[in-house]
């Protein structure tokens, strides 16, 4: 009995001395599973890093070889079934859609979505970034990719090798969506090269190589894998971030506003987006659709910067912005 108390006794010290070393009043399931896939976290930071040239090779291989087959099959099959009026105007159609891909993916990719000034003091902070040990200004998150606090930013885009912030978010938008019009335009009208070539005409020359070892029907199933599968996912993206700027937010603070709302209402409280001027005129800033500028600017390549400077804020409660399509009326409701 004795010595049972014992072992007892030294128990409860071990535990004591552990505790005083170890005790954390924070503890909660959630710290301890972000505590556990904190290497996760880094081994996905550092192959997204190196891997990003990697990336953007494959989506300009992809999008190139995509574009090759149209101009391989897709092209002499129009020219040959179709009134030559038609093909120019698909021509044109196409090459309109190809030129806004191409620019606004070119764009997104070398412009950098700005960082906090270190050489001067900056109007607005919100918080100290415990990475950079620096001020932040409003909507800055810090990237662990690009190691770097980030203007407004939305996320790392691994495709793009390159953040997506406050100088190229409409860039990024504007490609998925030009993309994804892409892919829309190519289904619609390869459907019919699809039904025709591979599952009617019995033309042995439709599986007899065409272009190196390549058959015309094998073209025809890559073109149509791929532009279907972009279709889907990069569709899906498309309307995630387009419900995202639908509420004039960012992916990170689509998470900080729902954290933020579920807070106020335990309180009794309502939680307001200040940044959230109403679905038109969200979309107006974002597109930038002030001082004159129309929807010219989306239509047709366009390189104009956003609104202010990303370091001071327009918001429901405070803004100066001559929009283009009215002025803003805060909603009493």
């Amino acid at each position: 009995m004795m010595v049972l108390k014992w072992f007892q006794k030294k128990i409860r010290v071990i535990k004591i001395e552990f505790l005083t070393l170890f005790y954390n009043s924070h503890m909660s399931t959630d710290y301890v599973f972000d505590t556990l896939v904190q290497p996760g976290f880094w081994m996905v930071d550092t192959f997204a890093g190196l891997l990003g040239p990697a990336f953007v090779l494959l989506v300009t291989f992809l999008t190139m070889t995509v574009i090759f087959i149209v101009y391989w099959v897709g092209l002499p099959y129009y020219l040959e079934y179709k009134p030559f009026w038609f093909v120019c105007f698909l021509i044109v159609l196409g090459h309109y859609i190809l030129i806004n891909v191409v620019f606004n993916y070119w764009m997104a990719l070398t412009t950098h979505p700005g960082i906090p000034p270190y050489d001067r003091d900056l109007p607005q902070v919100v918080s100290i970034c415990k990475k950079c040990i620096a001020p932040k200004p409003p909507r800055t998150h810090h990237c662990s990719i690009c190691n770097i606090c980030i203007l407004k930013m939305d996320h790392h885009c691994p495709w793009l090798n390159n953040c997506v912030g406050h100088y190229n978010h409409r860039y990024f938008f504007l490609y998925m969506a030009y993309m994804i019009l892409g892919c829309v335009f190519i289904m619609s009208l390869g459907f019919e090269i699809l039904f025709d070539l591979v599952f009617v005409s019995d033309d042995p020359m439709n599986f007899e190589p065409c272009f190196l070892m390549f058959s015309r029907s094998t073209l025809i199933y890559y073109e149509s894998f791929f532009t279907t599968s972009c279709f889907i996912c990069l569709g899906a993206l498309m309307l995630w971030h387009a419900n995202l700027i639908h509420h004039g937010e960012t992916s990170i603070e689509a998470h900080i506003n729902k954290s933020e709302t579920k807070r106020m209402a335990e309180l009794g409280k309502k939680y307001t987006n200040i940044y959230n001027f109403g679905p038109k005129y969200n979309w107006y800033l974002f597109l930038g659709m002030l001082d004159g500028r129309g929807w010219l600017s989306v239509l047709f390549p366009s390189r104009h910067k956003p609104p202010r400077d990303g370091l001071t804020w327009d918001t429901v409660h405070s803004e100066n912005l001559n929009w283009t399509y009215g002025a803003y009326r805060r909603s009493t409701s």
